[in-house]
């Protein structure tokens, strides 16, 4: 099936874009944006993006949710932005002003090719000056132009997020363009880079997405702790550098996540309920254990040193808090999740010291989970993986 063809399936198949047009039955307005490249992927369209004339935004959004039996309030006063927001939060649909005097000029504007395509609300012909429908049927991520990164530097990120979301492959040209303008990645305020660092993170493939914030320059200006771990060596007993380490345990995690049943065994359910959990920040606990696996080592670099001929990394644990709580101060996360993933990075060796204990006493494992609470189930799933 072609893209067109996916994309005009995909918006019928809608509820949302149903709703929007009973409630915007006479409106100029067109869908753009992620609703539109989803549907040229051949994915559900479950949260919408209209464009609309300019000063209509609120009106249009209050119509929305007339409609749907939901609210509507405004989104950002700088983009002009009204969202309108289904009961029990199950779509969202974002107005927002043209940018620009007509439609193609909004789309030359946007970030990726697959996102500057629209189709009328009402029905008809895709509006597509950039060919975004051939790079969706391709699975290409291609910017929209030159100044697509200088424009907005978080979409630096986005990049990196989208592609590994959706399995696209970055055009060359695109690659090229992000590295020459890595160093604007930190730019955007604090708590937009966590928005898409926690895509990328809690996404289903968080490997590439960290793979392709390398590829694209940008690792070292948005998490240079992290970059900072490359080619730190550690003991004879890791033939990894704490990299490559910190990688293979957010890989060995993952591998747990996807079969509990098999780690867990009888407990699976139990810690199914677990990382399901929300946490804060639109973080579930599982999602946390992730950033506490990239995380945990966050310290070794500081602490490295030399004793009687061996590498040591002591007091690596502590250290790695710190760091971990100058990470979310950065990054503006809530003061429970920096707290939750400073306990992660605090108490990820306590479990080892542990199992050394011989024998195992019931009051070494009371001290253990005292000791690591209110993180001591995450810290073990942590440790054991």
């Amino acid at each position: 099936m072609s893209g067109a063809a996916k994309l005009g399936g995909g918006l019928e198949a809608s509820d949302s874009v149903a709703v929007v047009r009973r409630g915007l039955p006479s409106e100029h307005a067109w869908i753009v944006g992620g609703a539109i490249r989803d549907a040229a992927l051949g994915e559900p369209v479950v949260d919408l993006d209209l464009a609309i004339p300019e000063g209509r935004e609120r009106d249009a959004a209050r119509a929305i949710a007339r409609e749907a039996g939901g609210y509507a309030f405004p989104l950002s006063e700088r983009h002009r932005t009204w969202r309108a927001v289904a009961p029990n939060e199950a779509w969202h649909a974002d107005v927002t002003a043209l940018r620009g005097k007509t439609i193609e000029e909004d789309l030359r504007a946007r970030d990726f090719t697959l996102n500057a395509v629209a189709v009328p609300l009402a029905g008809g012909d895709p509006v597509d000056p950039l060919r975004g429908i051939a790079d969706a049927e391709g699975r290409v991520l291609r910017a929209a132009s030159e100044r697509a990164f200088p424009d907005d530097p978080l979409r630096l990120l986005r990049a990196a997020r989208l592609a590994a979301r959706h399995r696209l492959e970055v055009d060359p040209g695109t690659i090229e363009l992000a590295r020459a303008f890595a160093q604007l990645a930190d730019e955007p305020a604090g708590e937009r880079q966590f928005a898409e660092l926690r895509a990328i993170l809690c996404g289903p493939e968080p490997i590439r997405g960290l793979a392709l914030m390398d590829e694209l320059g940008i690792t070292g200006v948005v998490l240079p702790e992290l970059e900072a771990l490359r080619g730190v060596a550690q003991t004879a007993n890791h033939h990894l550098d704490v990299h490559d380490h910190t990688l293979t345990v957010l890989e060995r995690l993952l591998e747990v996540e996807a079969d509990l049943p098999r780690y867990a065994g009888e407990a699976a359910p139990a810690v199914a309920e677990l990382l399901a959990e929300p946490l804060s920040d639109e973080v579930t606990r599982g999602c946390a254990l992730r950033f506490g696996a990239l995380l945990h080592d966050i310290g070794k670099p500081a602490t490295r040193a030399m004793h009687e001929g061996r590498v040591t990394f002591i007091g690596h644990d502590s250290a790695g808090a710190e760091v971990v709580a100058a990470i979310c101060t950065r990054l503006r996360t809530s003061t429970k999740l920096s707290e939750h993933l400073q306990g992660l990075a605090r108490h990820h060796l306590r479990l080892g010291f542990m199992v050394h204990e011989r024998p195992l006493s019931r009051r070494g494992i009371y001290s253990y989970l005292r000791a690591t609470e209110p993180v001591a189930a995450d810290v073990t799933l942590l440790t054991a993986a």
